[in-house]
Parts: structure tokens; C-alpha cells; sequence
């Protein structure tokens, strides 16, 4: 009788002890998503780019990650039209379409302001064009990010996303300045017609901010890493992005 019972109180002990390593891994992400839906003057509507948000968030989700959106307004963010078409859609964005709890969520994102990083072990970003006019200059996003970096968190962001990095300072410089990075490129903007649309150029405004900017082909996967900065050049990128900061949090 005294075997079987310390067998028992071995087995509920290595239960207990299993189920408290695993509260214990689950890591807490905050994606940032746009609250801008106009592309500049144009007329024409903008916001996140879908791919660059589901490929992540499944990524993520599936590896049982916990994740929270915000965005600078709250409530629903604006998806780029273009993004949502059927001649973009990927297994992601299928599933993205069909998810109603996640859709339920993204009518419900909480406002950047209300945001604290303690609560979170690494931001994301997708990006889009919508970032350029607000995420930018967003002052909770740009003093977020550097909570993020200087509390030794893993900040991550791809395609235009990158951008929003163009006035984040650590220490009073550039959190870029001597940094390897990548986003959307120049040829990439120019072959998408945008160059005189949008207020700037990423590559050249990261690059003029002291980042070492890499690339590679045209709308090939591409990313980087440089301590606890990732970026990913494009949509297909944004899985490789989710791969790194996965890599980070594990």
C-alpha cells in the first residue's frame, strides 16, 4: 500500500509540475495595428495588410501564445481593401475570414494609450501603408516601442511597419542608428506606384536614421534580426518574422 501511494504522490506531483510549467511558457504578445483607412490624398482607402497580420497571429496562436491587438483609436481597425481580395488570399487570410472570434476581437481592439508593456513579453507590428500617416507619429506607440526595447522585450514589425520606427530614440539616438534592418523598399514602393504618394520612403528614412538596411529580391521572403529588433521586408516575409520572435520568446 505505502508503494502505490507514493506512486500516486509521484504521478499528481509530476501532473502538478507539468501544468505549472506550462502557465509558466505562456507568453503574452501585443500586435499594433493602424487606425488610418485614407491613402494620403488619393482617395483611396488604406489600413493593415491582412496577410501581415494573420500569418503571425496563427503562427503565434497555434504555438499558444496569448495575444492582445491594439491600435491608436480602438475598436475596429481598418484593413486594406486591396489586402482582403481573393487574387491576395492565402491559407491565413482564409482562415482569418472564417475566424469570428477573431473577428469579434479586432472590433474590440484596445486603445495604444490604455497599453503597458509590463503586461506583455514582445510587440508586433503588421504593417500596411495605414501606419505611415498615424503609427509614425503616435506618441504611445513611439514611447511603447522604446519600453518594449530598453526593458529587454523583443520588438517586431514587417513590410511598411518598419516605419513607425523612424522616430523611436533609445538613449537619445535612433533606436535604428548601426542596427540591421529591412522593410517595403524603394523598387518594391515604386513598383506598386505609391512613391509620390506616400509621406515617405522607409528605406531611405531608416537609412538616413543610421540603420544598416538590407533587402532582398523584390516581394521574396526577407528578414533580419539584431538583438531583440526583427524585421521582415514584405508579406512574404511574415512568417519568417513570427518564426524569429517565436526563437526570442522560447
Amino acid at each position: 500500500m505505502k508503494k502505490i501511494a507514493l506512486i500516486a504522490i509521484i504521478v499528481l506531483t509530476a501532473g502538478f509540475s507539468a501544468t505549472a510549467q506550462k502557465t509558466k511558457k505562456m507568453k503574452k504578445v501585443l500586435f499594433v495595428v493602424t487606425s488610418n483607412d485614407k491613402l494620403g490624398n488619393t482617395g483611396e482607402k488604406t489600413g493593415f495588410w491582412s496577410e501581415e497580420f494573420a500569418a503571425p497571429y496563427y503562427e503565434l496562436l497555434d504555438k499558444g501564445v496569448e495575444i492582445t491587438i491594439a491600435s491608436p483609436l480602438g475598436g475596429q481597425p481598418p484593413i486594406d481593401p486591396k489586402s482582403a481580395d481573393p487574387s491576395s488570399a492565402t491559407e491565413d487570410t482564409k482562415r482569418f475570414d472564417a475566424d469570428k472570434t477573431l473577428q469579434e476581437k479586432l472590433k474590440n481592439t484596445h486603445k495604444l494609450s490604455t497599453i503597458n508593456q509590463k503586461d506583455y513579453d514582445a510587440v508586433f507590428y503588421p504593417g500596411g501603408h495605414g501606419p505611415l500617416w498615424d503609427l509614425v507619429e503616435d506618441k504611445s506607440s513611439i514611447a511603447l516601442i522604446e519600453s518594449f526595447y530598453t526593458h529587454n522585450k523583443p520588438v517586431a514589425f514587417v513590410c511598411h511597419a518598419p516605419a513607425v520606427l523612424k522616430n523611436v530614440k533609445v538613449k537619445g539616438d535612433y533606436l535604428v542608428k548601426g542596427k540591421k534592418v529591412t522593410g517595403f523598399t524603394n523598387t518594391e514602393e515604386e513598383a506598386v506606384g505609391l512613391t509620390k504618394v506616400v509621406p515617405f520612403l522607409l528605406e531611405d528614412a531608416l537609412t538616413q536614421n543610421g540603420a544598416k538596411f538590407s533587402k532582398g529580391e523584390n516581394w521574396q521572403p526577407y528578414a533580419v534580426e539584431d538583438g531583440l529588433l526583427i524585421t521582415g521586408q514584405n508579406p512574404a516575409s511574415s512568417k519568417l518574422v513570427a518564426g524569429k520572435l517565436l526563437e526570442k520568446l522560447n
